[in-house]
């Protein structure tokens, strides 16, 4: 489980990586997925709001993150409560606008088996994350 001091510190990019490591510097099997997924990118400026088009949708890594993908560009939210992140869940998102995805948009969660609420997940800002030139 992480520690929230150390997901604020990820989260403002004042760790080196961008993975995620606990007290003892083991990560969890999320923040190995989210590791290697930003292998050869570089962290750019965190945003607000993103654009989303069409059906690409958010993919959620257990705990971690959630990431949404356009073009060569990785979008990170590693959200104020990673621990709600389950794919145990199924995530309903309230937008206050539409063609964006905001940190200021609802997402709640609904058990996949009971139907029943199961709790929220509270965006944060959106990092993103570019792949690299190899030539440069």
């Amino acid at each position: 489980m992480l520690k929230p001091l150390t997901l604020a510190a990820a989260a403002i990019g004042l760790l080196a990586s961008p993975a995620l490591a606990d007290d003892h510097g083991e990560m969890t099997r999320g923040e190995k997925k989210l590791a290697k997924m930003l292998e050869g990118r570089e962290k750019g400026e965190p945003q607000r709001c993103i654009q989303t088009v069409g059906s690409r949708s958010l993919t959620r890594i257990d705990g971690t993150a959630l990431t949404y993908k356009s073009g060569d560009t990785l979008w990170v939210n590693y959200t104020r409560n990673p621990d709600s992140i389950d794919d145990g869940d199924v995530m309903v998102i309230k937008r206050f606008s539409s063609g964006t995805l905001c940190r200021t948009d609802q997402i709640e969660l609904v058990d996949r088996l009971s139907g029943m609420f199961s709790g929220v997940i509270f965006l944060d800002e959106f990092v993103p994350y570019t792949k690299v030139d190899a030539e440069g």
